[in-house]
């Protein structure tokens, strides 16, 4: 009699083990995921929606999400991963995964014999280039809600693609910043629309090395920048929607000839624009 009941004990303390173990299963698959698109690649960007009041962290760090659960984060140039995505969520409960990052190859030129003054600018033009700086910092610090970073970007401009992201130049031996932009050439005057809605942050109409330069806010750190411009028919404070005349190309600045040179800011890491607007055919 006693082994039965011992053996009665011993099933009963399985069948507990055993639905603690798939109540734990499915308390799992409750978590809801984020929903996430775009490129897990060095300059992507990747665009995310949770549970509106959940908090996201991308890299140990808490990023912005919107009143609707929306958030976004870039990748630099030069990282390597992997990304920490975590998700928690209001009741307690969290989310996590580690995404790798995939590497490219980036075009590099080395120019020898250039005069020295060619690649170091004298006192007075690197303090108007610091001052410049320091403006163009200031347009992108804001982190506001708007979440005009969610709609697909379209192409600024039409023309012919002559200067990507990240390539750089080696100039007599020194590494020369690389290139954040996307270039697409075309002839002065040609226009330049708005890529996606956002507010103007910044413009300027002839910076040392960028020449006529306009800023948009599309929320949450993300900005567009255009540079080169010839005319910028914008002013800041203003809002814009997509596809709206904003500007025109030009040669202004430090330019070898007529085009925009266009780049995108996730707060201070700059992602490539090329990914962010369909392909051409």
């Amino acid at each position: 009699m006693p082994n039965r009941i011992v053996m009665k004990l011993v099933l009963m303390l399985s069948l507990c083990v055993l639905l603690s173990g798939v109540s734990s299963a499915q308390a799992d698959m409750s978590i809801p995921e984020p929903s996430l698109r775009g490129n897990f690649v060095q300059g992507g960007m990747v665009i995310g929606r949770t549970t509106p009041g959940a908090t996201v962290e991308f890299n140990g760090d808490t990023i912005q999400v919107g009143r609707h659960g929306d958030f976004v984060f870039g990748i630099g140039r030069d990282d390597e991963g992997p990304v920490q995505l975590r998700v928690r969520y209001a009741n307690g409960q969290v989310w996590e995964e580690s995404f790798p990052i995939e590497s490219r190859k980036f075009d590099i030129q080395r120019v020898d014999g250039l005069p020295q003054q060619t690649v170091t600018p004298d006192p007075e033009v690197q303090r108007q280039i610091r001052a410049n700086n320091e403006e163009v910092w200031h347009a992108r610090q804001v982190r506001s809600e708007r979440t005009d970073f969610t709609t697909q970007f379209i192409w600024p401009a039409e023309g012919r693609i002559t200067g990507v992201y990240g390539s750089q130049r080696i100039l007599n031996g020194q590494p020369r910043a690389p290139h954040w932009g996307l270039d697409i050439a075309a002839p002065t005057g040609s226009p330049v629309y708005a890529p996606a809605d956002g507010i103007v942050t910044l413009t300027h109409p002839d910076m040392v090395l960028s020449g006529g330069t306009l800023i948009v806010d599309h929320g949450h750190g993300v900005f567009s920048t255009f540079i080169h411009l010839h005319a910028i028919h914008v002013e800041v404070g203003q809002e814009v929607k997509q596809g709206e005349l904003i500007a025109e190309i030009g040669a202004t600045g430090r330019a070898t000839g007529p085009h925009l040179d266009w780049r995108i800011n996730w707060g201070q890491v700059r992602v490539d624009p090329q990914l962010l607007v369909p392909p051409r055919d």
